[in-house]
Order: structure tokens, then sequence, then C-alpha cells
């Protein structure tokens, strides 16, 4: 069932746990992904970056094949089809191809071009019954080959943001996307706090959960955190497992050259890291 991610947020928000938004790049990840919701009464949020879009065909394919797999499979838990980092031009093509959600990615801007620009984007969105995240303080890591050093948000600017109406907020709090060097110093709740003092009641979202200590996760989220992001960790599960199906020759024997069979073993590890990362987050049967 694909809807925009405004309701079932709020409702995270308000029940202290999260929602994870794991990122697809093809077929067999958006099956995985769907499966698991399913099967754990989850709402989901299928994120989708422009360099993943651009992999996988256009826009109009992956709503086609997400809409196609929402419908075969039978998906009865709230799914949002939701787009990351966007750029400006992005989020407006996302938005005329039927993704139900938008990220908006300002953050590199000036705070005068991001409110401006998001501005538009809200308007836009929201006539169409989309939801919008947007973000203010750059998320540290690579995305996308975009490379950021990681911020810490503005909580003024943060509340300059929100006021344009935008359904939830990524704002940068230490975190990076990949995985984490040993030298991080970790999520800074000093400003998670002065964010959340500022916004009021939006739920906020962490990008680059991957990597993460636990114990930080389950703070960031008693502290209003709504949204976490995976990307990374099903990555490298995907990539373990396919390189093991291969180095155990499974490849040769009978038709085990198959792209079929050799994607499942990736695909399971993707099935067991979002069951992992739904039970942990505490959205199990919360589309009950």
């Amino acid at each position: 069932m694909l809807v925009n991610a405004s309701e079932f947020l709020k409702k995270a928000y308000e029940g202290k746990y999260a929602v994870g938004q794991f990122n697809i790049n093809n077929l067999e990840w958006t099956k995985a992904i769907l499966e698991v919701a399913e099967e754990k009464k989850s709402a989901v949020i299928l994120g989708v970056s422009e360099g993943a879009m651009k992999y996988m065909g256009g826009f109009d394919v992956v709503v086609g094949m997400v809409r196609g797999l929402d419908k075969d499979l039978k998906i009865t838990v709230p799914v949002a089809l939701h787009l990351d980092h966007g750029t400006y031009q992005g989020a407006k093509d996302a938005i005329e191809a039927g993704f139900t959600s938008i990220m908006f990615d300002g953050s590199s801007l000036p705070i005068e071009e991001n409110i401006e620009k998001t501005k538009e984007i809200v308007a836009l969105a929201h006539s169409k019954g989309i939801s919008v995240e947007a973000e203010v303080g750059g998320i540290g890591g690579e995305e996308d080959g975009v490379v950021g050093e990681g911020e810490l948000a503005d909580p003024k600017e943060a509340k300059q943001v929100v006021d344009l109406s935008v359904d939830f907020l990524a704002a940068g709090i230490g975190n990076i996307h990949g995985v984490y060097p040993e030298n991080w110093k970790g999520l800074n709740f000093d400003r998670l706090s002065q964010i959340r003092e500022a916004i009021g009641d939006v739920p906020m979202v962490l990008h680059g959960g991957t990597g993460i200590p636990e114990e930080q996760i389950k703070k960031a989220i008693e502290r209003g955190v709504s949204k976490i992001n995976i990307n990374t960790e099903c990555q490298i599960v995907f990539t373990s497992a396919t390189r093991e199906y291969f180095e155990n020759g499974k490849d040769k024997e009978k038709k085990g050259f198959d792209p079929r069979k050799v994607l499942k073993p990736g695909y399971e590890a993707i099935k067991d890291k979002v069951r992992e990362k739904i039970d942990f987050f505490g959205s199990e049967n919360s589309a009950n």
C-alpha cells in the first residue's frame, strides 16, 4: 500500500520507535524489503538515491517496479517510495513520476537558497499529497559520489526549515554515510536536544544508520528520531553472501550460473538484515 510517510512517522514519534528507510538498488532488494515489512507488519520506507534511480533505468521504471511488486506481493502495510538526497530538479522529477515521499537536500546551499527551494518543493509535493523531508547541516561520508565531512546543524536554521511545513527533518548531529572511521566521535546528543527544542514535535531522521552503536541509536529514538536510514549494511551483507556463493563453487553446481540462483543468497541476507533492524527499531506490528 503506497502512501506518504507523514502519518506513520508521526505515529512512530508518538510511540517512541523508528521506521527504517532501506535503500533499494534492484528488484531483489525491493522484493526482499517488502516481504519482510509485510511479515513483520511494519511500515517501511523504500529509499532511492538519484544514482540508484539512474542505475535502475529512471524514475518511471522505479515507480512501475515498486507499484507492481506492492500489488502482486499483496503488501498490506504502509510503504513510502522516497527520494533520498534529491536535488531540486530530481525532487520535481520524482514528484511527477509518482513517488509518494521526497527528500530535497539543500544542505549544501546557502541557508537562504535552501529555504527558498525547500518552500517551493513543499508546496508542489503537498499539493499532490506527497510528504517532504528536508536537511540542514551536512551528513558526513559519501553518498553517490558526494563527500561530506559531517556537520552539526544550527538549531535556528532547523527551525527556519521546519517552519516551511516540512513533514520530517534530517539534521546533522555528527552522523555520516558509509562505514564509520575508528576515530568517529559519536552522535552529538547536546545538539540533538537543542534541535528538538527548536523544532517541536516534528519527526527527525537519522542518516548513516550503519555502524552507529546500538545504545546511541536507542538514545536517538528516545529523543524523537523516528526514521533511520540503512543502506551500507545491506550492501555489505549482500556482497558477502554473493562472494561466499562463488567461493563455495555453487555457480558450478547444476545450473548454479542462473542469475536467480546467484542472487538468492544476497536476497536472503538482506531479508535477515531488514528483520534485525525492524526488531531493533521497534516498528514490528506498528501497521496493525
